[in-house]
């Protein structure tokens, strides 16, 4: 499918962003927010398979006030200055670009979408908060008990989600118990829209990651994966 990089102009300045068009009419878009690394490989190919599968997908560079850097999967004395700068304030910013940009391309609220991994994940719960998507998707965000960037902790903004929420974790990721997965089900549950939480037993964090031998588990990746797409399919433009 056809690729391209774009530019979204933010009040902070561009910000560079990768673009899969599906073949033919696309079902809807989707915003996909990178990890702590940066629009890598990774997630530029989700963005690629999300596109095959009939979604208009983008991947905004949420760190253009850092340089737009893609960081190595063990350079985290790069990547923890990064994130250090990083703000609620900034993320909503981007994310109210992106949408406002795919609503440009005809693609509303009701017809749009956003999956997030790892720091991405939380940020997708958070998108989920701000308008009335179609649906979004966490892959094991975290600051579920204590909030990250100056945002509430997901616990307490899960029940204020106006979008369809999907949540997918590992029972073996060190930064996020289950007794936190569990409670942000519940706090979830509270919500006014669908939401559901899938566990995966034998997954660590960054389980979906195929470029991260050490923590990536093909078959929870692969359930995930299906999941997802069939939350797009069911919500994303089903009003």
């Amino acid at each position: 499918m056809p690729t391209t990089d774009l530019t979204i102009e933010t009040s902070d300045g561009p910000m560079p962003t990768y673009r899969a068009v599906p073949e033919g009419t696309a079902k809807g878009a989707i915003v996909v927010v990178q990890e702590a690394f940066g629009v890598t490989g990774h997630i530029e190919d989700v963005t690629r398979r999300l596109a095959g599968e009939g979604w208009l997908a983008i991947a905004p560079a949420f760190f253009h006030r850092q340089g737009s850097p893609v960081l190595g999967y063990t350079e985290f004395d790069k990547v923890m200055p990064v994130m250090a700068e990083l703000t609620a304030e900034g993320f909503t910013e981007d994310l109210n670009a992106s949408f406002d940009h795919l609503e440009r391309e005809g693609f509303p609220a009701s017809r749009s979408g956003v999956v997030g991994f790892c720091m991405g994940g939380s940020v997708a719960l958070v998108a989920g908060t701000l308008r009335p998507l179609g649906a979004a998707v966490t892959y094991y965000g975290g600051g579920v008990a204590e909030g990250r960037f100056g945002f509430p902790a997901l616990v307490e903004l899960a029940p204020t989600l106006s979008s369809p929420w999907l949540g997918h974790f590992g029972d073996l990721d060190k930064g996020i118990p289950v007794e936190q997965v569990e409670a942000l089900r519940a706090a979830a549950a509270r919500a006014p829209v669908e939401t559901a939480v899938f566990r995966y037993a034998d997954a660590e964090h960054g389980f979906n990651c195929d470029d991260r031998p050490d923590v990536y588990n093909a078959a929870a990746a692969g359930q995930a994966w299906v999941r997802t797409l069939d939350w797009f399919d069911a919500h994303v433009g089903a009003a």
